[in-house]
């Protein structure tokens, strides 16, 4: 049962993409109406990366997940989830296909986004933290890597952290930085660090508004590794390459799980070189405070086809209620 109201007031701004976002803003919308959500603009794998190339569109994945995630609409949020299985539109989903057909009628990504927001009855806003069609880039010791989707797959020699920049140099959607400006809490949600996190820091002006916000700047920390990117990286390893990537040490908050998985369960993703985030060294003291709680969800259910929190690694997952009552618990602090 919510202990808070949700018409508090409580102004937020949710950064990120993908299924961390999804699942941060999931819960959110149940505590508070303001919420925006900041979402990158580099996905190029799967259906969106087919209708950036053959469109030229910009990429509709991940603000689809944002806007499904805050809609109050069930019956139109399994439409936007459905994914067609045949045909030519096979692995299309369909509301990447709407968010495309907006986007060609109207002339703008911006106001494609908006009718979608209607049509879904979401609660807050969804903005990209772009509107330049910008491709994601990253060198290591094996040269240079161009593409979200290349990226997700690359395993890194773990001597030195990769240099990340997106290519153009993206300017920021004013109203993204708008939101930053004016939150009482921002939240950078758990996710693909490199990926899906690091392009919505990179954006220009971005790390300089989170530095100078007066928000309540909160990291959700993820509960997993990413084989060949993050191993044996502990939460504050999350939190300084966050931090690297943005360019200034700006985060108040850093929350993590405590609430360790069975070892049947860990077995099934070490199996894939996936392990749980180690815990912090209390001892080490930082610029921010550590919030250590349990955040997992204990529901372990076959995902419906579609859904977007769906993917092969399903046992270990954040529990969004949980993760916004501890949003909500800062805010009130």
């Amino acid at each position: 049962m919510n202990t808070f109201e949700p018409t508090a007031g409580a102004k937020i701004v949710v950064i990120g993409g993908g299924t961390g976002s999804f699942v941060v803003l999931s819960g959110l919308k149940n505590y508070t109406h303001d919420i925006t959500a900041l979402v990158n603009m580099v996905d190029d794998g799967g259906s969106t990366g087919v209708l950036r190339d053959e469109l030229g569109v910009l990429p509709p994945g991940d603000v689809r997940q944002c806007l499904v995630a805050l809609s109050r609409s069930p019956e139109v949020r399994e439409l936007f989830n459905y994914r067609f299985a045949d045909g030519s539109l096979r692995g299309h989903a369909f509301g990447n296909l709407f968010l495309t057909a907006l986007e060609k009628m109207t002339g703008s990504f911006a106001e494609g986004v908006e009718l979608a927001s209607q049509v879904l009855q979401i609660v807050g806003r969804v903005e990209p933290i772009t509107f330049e069609n910008v491709r994601l880039f990253l060198r290591d010791s094996n040269g240079m890597h161009m593409g979200q989707h290349e990226i997700s797959q690359l395993k890194f020699d773990g001597k030195k952290r990769p240099k990340i920049q997106l290519g153009p140099d993206a300017k920021p959607n004013p109203r993204a930085l708008s939101a930053i400006n004016s939150a009482d809490v921002i939240v950078i949600a758990p996710g693909s660090l490199y990926d899906s996190l690091a392009p919505t820091l990179l954006v220009s002006g971005v790390g300089k508004a989170l530095a100078t916000a007066k928000a309540k700047k909160v990291y959700i920390c993820n509960l997993i590794t990413k084989p060949g990117q993050t191993d044996g990286f502990s939460v504050q390893d999350f939190a300084s390459e966050i931090e690297r990537l943005a360019g200034y040490k700006f985060l108040d908050y850093v929350v993590y799980n405590t609430n360790k998985p069975s070892k049947r369960t860990l077995g099934s993703y070490a199996k894939d070189g996936e392990f749980a985030v180690d815990l912090p060294d209390l001892t080490d003291k930082r610029h921010y405070k550590m919030i250590g709680r349990d955040l997992l969800s204990e529901k372990i259910s076959k995902v419906p086809k579609g859904d977007l929190i769906g993917s092969s690694r399903t046992l270990i997952r954040h529990d969004p209620d949980k993760l916004a009552r501890q949003i909500m618990k800062i805010f009130f602090s």
